[in-house]
């Protein structure tokens, strides 16, 4: 008999397409259900997922917590009513402030609830509910600032990846130029965007190269008139939903280090250079790319030193292939048991744990 399951989300692409990965995980054996902020709207396809409209305010404002405390409340008590109407038996969330009214409605009821943490530093969210958790998913299990006393709640799994990620066929295809992507995140990058085309512009008087650049919709037209009139074929994008399409036409890729993307650059077996944001909540960023860096799987520039650097690393992968070659093999390595089915039955098999 199929389970009623939440998936409970909402903000970033970084929280969001976790949640649309474990749903094609559960939903041919469970019944689920994703709630969201309106922010994650962006990253669901209502024809697809049953979704749920939770809108939990941010409570960095000082000013406005006694209101957003109110709102909370309210939110909660609407999530109560959801999940008895929903029968909902387990919950899982992933992490950020939009799940709070979920996951304590959640406790109300005594519902199972459980947890994943796509970075190598645990959320503050998660930290919150790692006591009333059942279990949390992790891509390791030396997760920075993780209580050692809750460690025998993490369940390693492989990282989330869409199923299409895994039938790519991108180690296959003949190219007769370089792709190099660039991918700034959800929101663009404008570091990406202000500070690396004139070195593109650079190298290809030497190198044979297509520029792919995910970024702002705004800056499409300029970008693609940049590179034209400097004679570089160029696919500038903004936020695509069928990204794998994209992502495995890429021959190495520069971007931030959100834990979704370098999951599946990683499983493509594409080296990357990574620019982790410095913004990023306990520098989660840098974490998530110096888990690959320690594995000789990638190269990482810091924000502040990109512009004078980029250039040179550029040119040492173009002058001597070998490190390049060695980092797509220590990927390949990496990956080398990792497949959607062994990932689905350690999902499935830790949530219908008695």
């Amino acid at each position: 008999m199929k389970k009623n399951i939440l998936i409970t989300t909402g903000g970033s692409g970084g929280h969001v397409i976790p949640a649309t990965i474990l749903y094609q995980h559960l939903s041919r054996d469970e019944n689920v259900l994703i709630t969201t902020d309106e922010r994650g709207l962006r990253y669901l396809d209502q024809n697809i997922y049953e979704i749920e409209i939770i809108n939990t305010p941010k409570l960095n404002n000082i000013f406005f917590l006694p209101f957003n405390f109110l709102v909370i409340i309210f939110l909660t008590v609407k999530s109560f009513f959801l999940l008895k109407k929903k029968k909902i038996k387990k919950i899982i969330s992933t992490g950020g402030y939009m799940s709070l009214p979920p996951i304590l409605a959640a406790k109300m009821l005594n519902l199972s609830i459980f947890l994943i943490e796509p970075n190598q530093v645990l959320g503050r969210s998660n930290r919150f509910f790692l006591k009333s958790c059942k279990k949390i998913f992790c891509y390791s299990d030396k997760i920075k600032n993780f209580p050692k006393k809750f460690q025998y709640k993490i369940v390693m799994i492989n990282p989330l990846v869409k199923e299409e990620v895994y039938r790519s066929n991108s180690n296959l295809q003949t190219k007769n130029k370089f792709n190099l992507l660039i991918v700034g995140g959800s929101q663009g990058a404008n570091i990406f965007d202000n500070n690396l085309k004139n070195s593109i512009i650079n190298i290809s008087k030497t190198e044979r190269i297509k520029v792919i650049h995910q970024t702002n919709e705004k800056k499409i037209s300029n970008l693609e008139d940049f590179y034209s009139k400097n004679n570089v074929e160029n696919w500038i994008f903004s936020f695509d939903k069928n990204f794998v399409e994209i992502i495995e036409k890429a021959d190495l890729c520069i971007t931030r280090a959100g834990a979704s993307t370098l999951a599946e650059l990683s499983v493509l077996n594409i080296p990357f250079i990574a620019v982790p944001l410095p913004s990023s909540k306990d520098n989660h960023q840098y974490e998530n790319a110096n888990f690959y860096k320690n594995k000789d799987c990638c190269w990482i520039i810091e924000q502040n030193k990109f512009e004078e650097t980029i250039e040179d690393v550029l040119k040492d992968i173009f002058n001597d292939k070998s490190n390049y070659l060695k980092k797509k093999e220590n990927l390949k390595k990496l990956n080398y048991q990792n497949t959607w089915i062994n990932v689905n039955q350690k999902i499935l098999n830790t949530i219908n744990e008695n």
